[in-house]
């Protein structure tokens, strides 16, 4: 047996065994495909459902109401006309794309009466996943024995070759993608709608209640919530955005139950988790907290004081830096909490004592495993290579991606700087200029030069702090240890670029002239970029590419060895942004000594925070109204209504949105967070302290139809009462 099938069999065997002994049910974000091995567990703990209700190729399923929105989200069908909901903050840059200081809707609110005054949004798409289809076994049998490039090129033809057989003349598109360090290779197809309208999403004051003050805490009382559509053509696919299309009819949506949850009840999470680090060994887990962290927070620390008090100095600037400041505080604090958690729950030592306890067992069976004994030292022999490179790489990102827009805005003229001759001869001239014309203008609408500027000097002096010795930008260093101060450097860059100023860029787009456009190479946000893109290309993606390669390849194995070694525990796979589902059940959590989390908040308790004038817990007044009114129709329950909940379902970023089902595969929450003392469950599972955070169905549903007053989206939902029949519209 070649050492790709005795890997899956471990898996797979793994996984059973793990079942067998029901051990730690709650820990693991799981394949769809796999979930027969784990039907009984889930109908133990209260899922009245089957593995094929949940996830099938053959029939509707649960997961043909689950969507990947706009790639970093997760959001649910809600009813049979294209009506999706998912989180405020995953829908919070079209929020801001539509408001201006004359339609705030961030501050206001947005609601489309009619299907009409529904608001379309470039580049937005919404993706159903066709099929997971496991191709382990032709993949390793394909690449037995091949190394190196050939490795790599046969991987890429037999990749193609699988994707094409199965999207070859349908709408479909795929990927063959790698699970558990290369043990498993999945086929996912796949269905993507280009043509995503806004229909609504409450103030912000709902919507971010609690603002960053809350962000990552409990209690939480956050309508985390927007609402939108998808279109299509009409013959239900795909289509770019017309004013013939039509709604999308899923072929299934998500009955809404309007009875809640109790303390208790079961709940499964289905959506697209980001990324997990479960398998980081002790050394990476020491890096984490004493370096990696540290770095991005500093980074962000200087980001954070400019923007927020940028936005506190006027409407205009609140509303253009409002997507940017929740981008970048959100993982700001998270790392906080993961330092925090780790640290607590002494991650660090744990790790250490299951590594010396894996070498051990590897080393005392009745054929010692040399692979497996040597897995751990190779691990960490290609981390001590790979650190430098991945905290160069997270300063690239920090710099260039959440840093001064100049930069990026600068890189896009690259094609008219370096290759107006080729464009001119292939006739794309032309078509590149009004492009840019439109990036432009949209760029001047969020932009502020002061506040760029600011952000270079503060940001560029932290970096160049910050940077590994042997992997620091030689022209930025070289230019920023030649000024005064960090201010100096930074004014004097904005005085000699003319990236700053998008009416100047205007006039320049429009005059078309070849000689002043190669000037614009000399410009220092065009040579910043390109230096930095040049240095990370060069110097730092390499280095990070092969540590990555390497580290892959070790653990591999020593994932394979955990769970032929520890048959009784749970080691579940790496999320990695594909469609996953996680169970567990309402629970609160003691995550302190003497600190006791209810599992449910009320709308009692928005009003306890409420506070005038506050950027954080400030409220509308008509909204403080219906709350002190307390009609909370068929919503409510013993006289309040419940706003939040948490639970134990395993959750990570891009299970934000994710829909929150009860046992009968109705709807009952939207997923939007997870408690600061649970952020380090990317790196550490821990049942008793992890808890995701999640909005109650009904605390939406009241804001939709009470507050709001679009009473017509709730007329499109299937709601289901206790009984599980359709409780109808007669007692709104």
């Amino acid at each position: 047996m070649n050492i790709f099938n005795r890997l899956v069999v471990l898996l797979c065997a793994g996984v059973m065994g793990v079942f067998a002994n029901q051990a730690q049910a709650k820990e693991g974000m799981w394949i769809p495909t796999l979930l027969s091995a784990l039907e009984g567990d889930m109908q133990a703990m209260g899922m009245r459902l089957s593995a094929e209700d949940i996830y099938s190729v053959n029939h509707s399923s649960l997961k043909d109401a689950v969507v990947h929105f706009g790639g970093g989200c997760t959001a649910e069908m809600i009813s049979s006309e294209g009506l999706l909901l998912t989180n405020h903050h995953c829908g919070y840059s079209q929020i801001q794309y539509h408001s201006s200081v004359e339609n705030d809707y961030l501050k206001n609110g947005f609601w489309a009466m009619s299907r009409a005054e529904e608001l379309s949004n470039p580049g937005l798409t919404a993706t159903f996943i066709d099929r997971i289809h496991d191709v382990t076994q032709r993949v390793s049998d394909a690449l037995e024995g091949l190394e190196g490039e050939a490795l790599a090129a046969a991987r890429k033809a037999l990749y193609d070759d699988i994707v094409l057989e199965f999207t070859e003349g349908t709408d479909l598109t795929g990927g063959v993608v790698a699970f558990d360090f290369g043990n498993q290779h999945f086929l996912i197809t796949k269905r993507t709608f280009l043509d995503v309208r806004l229909v609504g999403a409450p103030p912000s004051a709902v919507g971010k209640f609690g603002g960053d003050t809350d962000n990552w805490l409990w209690p939480r009382h956050t309508g985390d919530f927007s609402v939108f559509r998808i279109y299509a053509s009409s013959t239900n696919a795909p289509a770019a955005f017309g004013p013939e299309n039509i709604p999308y009819t899923p072929n299934h949506h998500f009955p809404v139950s309007i009875d809640g949850v109790e303390e208790g009840d079961f709940t499964m999470i289905f959506g697209f988790p980001g990324s997990t680090e479960q398998y980081l060994t002790s050394d990476a887990v020491a890096h984490v907290i004493e370096r990696l962290n540290p770095i991005r927070i500093a980074m962000r620390d200087v980001s954070l004081a400019i923007i927020n008090s940028a936005r506190a100095s006027g409407d205009a600037l609140r509303i253009a830096y409002a997507s940017k400041q929740s981008s970048i505080s959100n993982a700001w604090k998270k790392w906080e909490g993961q330092t925090k958690g780790l640290i607590e729950l002494n991650a660090l030592g744990k790790k250490l004592a299951l590594e010396s306890d894996f070498i051990a067992r590897a080393s005392v069976s009745e054929t010692p495993n040399v692979d497996y004994i040597k897995a751990i030292g190779e691990i960490q022999s290609a981390n001590s290579d790979y650190f430098p490179y991945l905290e160069s790489r997270a300063l690239f990102i920090e710099l260039v991606y959440y840093g001064p827009d100049v930069l990026l805005h600068a890189f896009k003229f690259a094609d008219l700087i370096d290759d107006w001759d080729r464009l001119t001869e292939s006739g794309k001239l032309e078509g590149a200029i009004a492009d840019l014309r439109a990036l432009n203008s949209e760029y001047a609408r969020n932009y502020d030069a002061s506040v760029d500027e600011q952000l270079l000097g503060g940001l560029v002096s932290t970096y160049l702090e910050l940077a590994p010795e042997s992997l620091v930008p030689e022209l930025m260093a070289s230019t920023f240890h030649a000024s005064a101060s960090s201010e100096s450097y930074a004014s004097s860059f904005f005085d000699k670029s003319i990236f700053d100023n998008p009416a100047d860029l205007e006039a320049l787009l429009l005059k078309g002239k070849r000689k002043q456009f190669a000037k614009l190479k000399n410009d220092p946000a065009f040579e910043l970029i390109m230096a930095l893109r040049a240095h990370y290309f060069n110097d730092v993606s390499p280095g990070y590419r092969a540590g990555s390669s390497a580290i892959q390849k070790a653990t591999a194995i020593y994932t394979s060895g955990l769970r032929e070694l520890f048959p009784d525990q749970l080691f579940p796979v790496d999320a990695n942004s594909t469609l996953r589902l996680s169970y567990g059940k309402v629970e609160g959590s003691s995550p302190h000594d003497g600190m006791n989390y209810e599992p449910m908040t009320t709308a009692h308790g928005i009003l306890q925070k409420y506070k005038p004038g506050d950027p954080d817990f400030d409220l509308p007044s008509d909204l403080v109204s219906n709350l002190k009114e307390g009609n909370w129709g068929r919503y409510g329950k013993d006289g309040d209504l419940v706003v939040c909940f948490t639970g134990s379902n395993h959750t990570t970023g891009g299970n934000s949105g994710s829909p929150v089902i009860n046992g009968d595969g109705y709807l009952v929450g939207i997923n939007f967070d997870r408690s600061w003392e649970s952020t380090m469950s990317d790196i550490h599972f821990d049942e008793s302290r992890c808890r995701n955070i999640m909005v109650d169905i009904r605390y939406v549903l009241w804001i939709i139809d009470h507050y709001a007053g679009a009473s017509h989206l709730v007329d499109e939902m299937t709601l289901i009462d206790s009984d599980g029949q359709d409780a109808g519209l007669d007692d709104k």
